[in-house]
C-alpha cells in the first residue's frame, strides 16, 4: 500500500488483477481451427493462367503490334543489283575485254608444246654428225712376259739371282756355349767369397743352408705295422627323450603325494542361483563417416545438380 491515498487497483474497482497473456478464452486445437475462411466463401478472382509465346498478340501488354519502321519503301535487292550493273557497263569505252586462251598443258616429258621460247637445240635428242673413228695403228711386237711373280722363281727379274749363303739356325747360342767353355777352363778353384760384403740384415740367416739338403730317411714299415686295424668309436647318440646319449643314467621318478584341491566357494543369490553377469554390448554394423556424409549431401532430390568431384 502506498503511504498516502488509495492504490490504482482500488481506484479501478476490480476485485483482482487480470492476466496479461489471454482474455480467458478456451484453447481450441489447430486441427479444429479454420484457416483462411474467406478463401472458400463468396466469389473469388479467377485467372486464365500464363499464356505461351506465339505469333499472335495474346500475352503482350499492347493490343496491336507496333513496327519499327512504318511506311518505308519496298526495296528489291535483285533490281538494285541489275541497275548497278547497267551503270557500270555504260562506263566501258569499247568492246568487252576478251582474255587470251588459257595456258597450254605440256603433252609429256621433253615436249616444248605450250612454252614461249620453243624448243632448245642444245637439249634436242637428235644425233649430231660425228667424225669417223681412225685407229692409231698396231703396237710393236715383243716376246711375251715370263710367268710368275718373282718370289721363288729364278731367272725372271732383270738382275741376276744371288748365291745362297748358309746360316746355322742357332748360331748365337753355339757361340755363347763356346765362350762359356773357354772361360771355365781358365778358372782355378771355386768362387771367392768375402764375409765383409754389405748385407740386408745385421745377422746372417740361420735357416739358410749353403749345402744341399740331404734326402729324408725312409722309415721301416715293419716297426709301425699293427696286426689289428684301428677301429674308431661309434658316433655319439642323439637325445631321443630317453637320455640315451648322456653320460649319466636317467634319474628315477620321485613319488609326489597327491594334493587335493580345495573347493572354491560359488557365489549365489538369495534364490540359490549362480550369479551370471550380463553380457557386454554386442557389435552392430555401423556405417562409415564418409558414407553418412555422402548420403546427407547427395540424395534423390539433388543428385542431378551436384557438381562432379573429379574433373574428366
Amino acid at each position: 500500500m502506498p503511504p498516502e491515498g488509495k492504490s490504482d487497483m482500488d481506484r479501478v474497482g476490480l476485485f483482482q488483477e487480470m492476466g496479461y497473456i489471454s482474455v480467458g478464452d478456451k484453447y481450441i486445437p489447430y486441427v479444429y481451427r479454420s484457416f483462411n475462411d474467406s478463401a472458400h466463401k463468396n466469389k473469388q478472382m479467377l485467372t486464365s493462367g500464363p499464356k505461351r509465346k506465339s505469333g499472335l498478340q495474346a500475352g503482350y501488354f499492347d493490343t496491336q503490334f507496333k513496327r519499327i519502321f512504318e511506311r518505308e519503301a519496298l526495296s528489291d535487292p535483285v533490281k538494285l543489283a541489275r541497275q548497278y550493273r547497267n551503270q557500270q557497263s555504260k562506263k566501258n569505252i569499247g568492246k568487252a575485254f576478251l582474255p587470251s586462251n588459257g595456258e597450254k598443258k605440256p603433252s609429256g616429258v621433253g615436249s616444248y608444246y605450250g612454252t614461249i621460247a620453243g624448243p632448245v637445240e642444245a637439249m634436242s635428242v637428235q644425233f649430231h654428225p660425228r667424225i669417223p673413228y681412225k685407229s692409231p695403228g698396231k703396237n710393236m711386237y715383243t716376246s711375251p712376259g715370263k710367268k710368275g711373280s718373282g718370289y721363288g722363281y729364278p731367272n725372271i727379274t732383270l738382275a741376276k739371282l744371288d748365291l745362297y749363303s748358309p746360316d746355322p739356325y742357332e748360331r748365337a747360342r753355339d757361340l755363347y756355349k763356346r765362350e762359356m767353355t773357354d772361360h771355365r777352363t781358365k778358372l782355378k778353384g771355386g768362387p771367392f767369397r768375402l764375409n765383409l760384403h754389405p748385407k740386408v740384415y745385421f745377422d746372417s740367416n740361420p735357416f739358410k743352408l749353403e749345402k744341399p739338403v740331404p734326402q729324408p730317411k725312409k722309415m721301416d714299415e715293419r716297426k709301425h705295422h699293427f696286426a689289428i686295424p684301428f677301429k674308431p668309436t661309434s658316433p655319439s647318440k642323439s637325445i631321443g627323450g630317453m637320455k640315451a646319449g648322456t653320460f649319466n643314467t636317467y634319474p628315477s621318478h620321485s613319488a609326489d603325494p597327491y594334493v587335493i584341491r580345495k573347493p572354491k566357494p560359488v557365489t549365489t543369490n538369495k534364490d540359490g542361483k549362480i550369479f551370471r553377469p550380463s553380457p557386454g554390448p554386442k557389435s552392430t554394423p555401423v556405417k562409415s563417416i564418409i558414407e553418412v556424409n555422402v548420403n546427407r549431401m547427395v540424395n534423390a532430390t539433388n543428385y542431378n545438380t551436384m557438381p562432379p568431384l573429379m574433373a574428366h
